[in-house]
């Protein structure tokens, strides 16, 4: 084994503890000599290892100290977040409240981003910079992924951020386009997330966005009745993508469970 792996086995193994709590915010990490000694491996590696761990934003290095814990649930941007949600998996309890935010946040971005180029004038959007025909291939590529025996979840879901993120660039959404970009690399990092956009049939994705284009190509914008069914439909389909979150976490504790008991 390489000691690239070592290294990102080993930080990961401390970024989980530090997520978990075993360590505590304002405390020093194992010293370099600690971390060596527990898991077998040189200091030069293990010097790497906290500075990956660092690298994270897990950690901060103090002259003449070591490195000190961070509160990073409270100090933590957006990548730091990225990776705590994903070593928060073996904890149900802390992933599913971060995957419940992590949902709502994309949610009211995406609304925003549809809702707001729904509401631009055909010649604005096009000026804007989105193909409507491009979008039409992009979509299509949709439903030839959700057609297969195997859906690729991770692949069609890659996509539709892609589209929106094509949007947000059209409506001069820098901040949200960000925001989504990190969004989609935390949930894209986490086959668990990626499995819970796909609550329902992986069809769905594709009838809204040809409903979408539909009315893109009306050029006469959504009715009142429209938005309405679309905020609802779009409320209820994310309530089940949090929900199917939380039952697939049951479903791997419970076989995590079953295979310990019979080990």
């Amino acid at each position: 084994m390489g000691s690239r792996t070592v290294v990102a086995d080993v930080a990961d193994e401390l970024a989980r503890r530090v997520a978990a709590g075993e360590y505590q915010p304002g405390e020093l990490m194992p010293s370099v000599r600690q971390v060596a000694e527990e898991f077998e491996m040189n200091r030069a590696t293990a010097q790497l290892t906290l500075g990956r761990l660092e690298s994270y934003g897990f950690v901060e290095a103090r002259r003449g100290k070591g490195f000190t814990i961070r509160e990073v649930r409270a100090a933590g941007g957006l990548d730091v977040y990225r990776h705590l949600f994903r070593f928060s998996i073996p904890m149900p309890e802390v992933a599913i409240e971060m995957f419940r935010d992590i949902v709502e946040v994309e949610r009211g971005i995406v609304m925003d981003a549809l809702l707001s180029y729904t509401g631009l004038a055909h010649g604005v959007a096009a000026a804007a910079g989105v193909d409507l025909a491009e979008l039409k291939t992009e979509v299509d590529a949709l439903e030839t992924l959700a057609r297969l025996d195997v859906p690729d979840y991770r692949r069609i879901l890659a996509i539709e951020i892609g589209v929106v993120r094509k949007l947000l660039v059209a409506l001069e959404s820098s901040m949200q386009r960000a925001i989504l970009n990190s969004i989609g690399e935390m949930v894209l990092e986490v086959p668990e997330a990626v499995d819970a956009y796909f609550a329902g049939a992986a069809d769905l994705h594709v009838l809204v966005w040809r409903a979408l284009i539909a009315v893109w190509e009306s050029e006469s914008g959504p009715t009142p009745a429209q938005l309405a069914l679309f905020e609802d439909l779009f409320g209820m389909y994310h309530n089940k993508v949090v929900a199917r979150f939380e039952e697939l976490l049951d479903a791997a504790g419970e076989a995590e469970e079953v295979h310990a008991a019979t080990a």
